[in-house]
């Protein structure tokens, strides 16, 4: 790198950096993730290995629907720190809405080993093994669940693609005995490349000499052998009751079938959508809304005119359409059409009793309102939200959002309480970003309401956790708020 972007004490780059973290962790907030992943990427240049940076920006990717992104960037923030636990957490997140159910539960598990006082990582299991489960029970439907909710920490969902009403379409498949794998030769079919690597650890097994020994961290060899074996099994019996092999033949049957009655199979509606969503998202990232818009009226003029039989959940289809469009909308700053498109999601997810749904669409019509001042009206929507909120990351963000609505409304008590709530929340994550927000906001709060004293330990708490993440812009605007907080305290 040249010198020749340093100040005379080499600490422009530095500088550099933090601001450009701050914008990019402020664009997540306002749900600009495009801007978001623009700041974080700028970052990267200064900091190529800056694990926060790869988290931050692997955030961004996931709200879009870009999961695989999402998991390069989790992956590489551990590249030096395998233990780092909000890589650990972003990873398993990935994996999760990647589909891969089983090997999310084992980050989410490596996760709580390690931070077991995170209730993120509880949830995270939670969730996983809910996922297992309903995978193997559903009559054995061919799904494909990546959320494209995913509304924590955003005002602005519209790089949230709605993807999990278009890959709920299902191949049904009749109910089969579920049976475990009795013969080797079932085993090596449903493991594939990882079959090998079972009959390794089997065989490192047998080493008495090598099984007594024990890993940098303490753990026992043979303890770290038995959990993979153990691992493997269970995704044996997981694949055999989701997808038994006696079953592929009579599928490809089925779908053969399908293909002869002059409209697309049901494999063929998902990809022509999913292919359809990809542009949609890819002209809004790019930053051509009305390339976006036109894209995802498209769409729906071909989604409306199928029927039912061709696609189940039309309505639900219909209603990520919706909210697609209201995006866009918003990007071109026609907030009056756009808040029409997010009702009419609204209204399709009441419909059909979608709670992410009704989430997605609460937080669309809010964030439209609060853009436009509408702050009475934010408030109204997104406090029928906070029932559907499950995470603590969406929690301390909708918390606070709504404190800053009612400050802005001047109701300085209520303000103050979704503060201490949106506090309470980041809390239990130990979000010390959150953290930090939270009590900036109650520290406000407590200022209007004359109650300096509180204000400036709000304030000087706010400014403890900038310190500790090192965030520059951060802490000059939170120490001139503190100064200025001061000066009424009394002599």
């Amino acid at each position: 790198m040249s010198d020749a972007g340093l100040d005379q004490d080499g600490q422009k780059p530095k500088g550099v950096f933090s601001t450009l973290m701050a914008d990019g962790d402020w664009m997540y907030t306002k749900g600009e993730y495009k801007k978001a992943i623009q700041s974080y990427t700028t970052a990267l240049t200064l900091k190529p290995d800056d694990k926060t940076c790869y988290v931050g920006r692997s955030k961004c990717y996931l709200k879009m629907g870009q999961s695989e992104n999402a998991l390069k960037d989790a992956e590489a923030s551990l590249k030096e720190d395998k233990s780092f636990f909000e890589g650990l957490y972003q990873k398993a997140e990935a994996l999760y809405y990647m589909g891969e159910f089983e090997f999310g539960l084992v980050f989410y598990h490596r996760g709580q080993k390690l931070r077991p006082q995170i209730q993120e990582f509880r949830l995270g299991i939670q969730k996983a093994q809910e996922a297992i489960e309903n995978s193997v029970a559903s009559s054995f439907s061919v799904k494909l669940e990546i959320k494209g909710d995913l509304s924590f920490l955003q005002k602005d969902e519209e790089r949230a693609q709605p993807i999990a009403a278009i890959l709920n379409l299902t191949t049904e498949k009749k109910l089969q005995t579920k049976k475990t794998p009795k013969s080797e030769k079932t085993t090596k079919q449903l493991l594939g490349e990882f079959y090998s690597d079972k009959k390794y650890l089997e065989t490192l097994l047998k080493d008495e000499d090598l099984v007594k020994g024990k890993t940098k961290s303490g753990e026992r060899l043979q303890d770290v052998i038995q959990g993979c074996l153990t691992y493997l099994d269970s995704c044996t019996e997981f694949w055999n009751q989701e997808r038994p092999i006696g079953a592929h033949k009579k599928e490809r049957k089925v779908k053969q079938n399908n293909c002869t009655k002059g409209h697309s199979a049901p494999s063929e509606t998902v990809q022509f959508l999913l292919k359809s969503l990809d542009g949609i998202d890819a002209e809004l990232t790019s930053g051509n809304a009305e390339g976006s818009l036109m894209k995802a009226e498209e769409v729906m003029k071909v989604v409306q005119g199928w029927s039912e039989k061709e696609v189940p959940n039309k309505k639900e289809v219909i209603g990520s359409l919706h909210s697609c469009i209201g995006n866009a909308l918003i990007d071109l700053g026609d907030m009056d059409k756009a808040l029409e498109h997010h009702q009419k999601d609204l209204e399709l997810a009441k419909q059909c009793k979608l709670p992410d749904a009704m989430s997605r669409a609460l937080d669309n019509i809010g964030r439209v309102y609060a853009q436009i001042g509408q702050f009475a009206q934010a408030i109204e929507f997104w406090e029928i939200k906070v029932p559907l909120v499950c995470g603590g990351l969406e929690k301390t963000w909708l918390f606070h959002e709504i404190g800053r609505c009612y400050l802005e409304l001047n109701r300085h008590e209520e303000a103050r309480a979704y503060g201490v709530r949106s506090v309470a929340a980041a809390d239990e994550i130990a979000d010390e970003k959150w953290q930090m927000n939270g009590h900036v906001l109650v520290a406000q709060a407590e200022l209007k309401l004359g109650n300096f004293g509180s204000g400036v330990f709000h304030f000087e708490t706010a400014l403890t956790q900038a310190r500790l993440q090192e965030d520059d812009s951060a802490k000059n605007v939170i120490q001139k708020a503190l100064d200025e907080a001061k000066q009424h305290l009394p002599q």
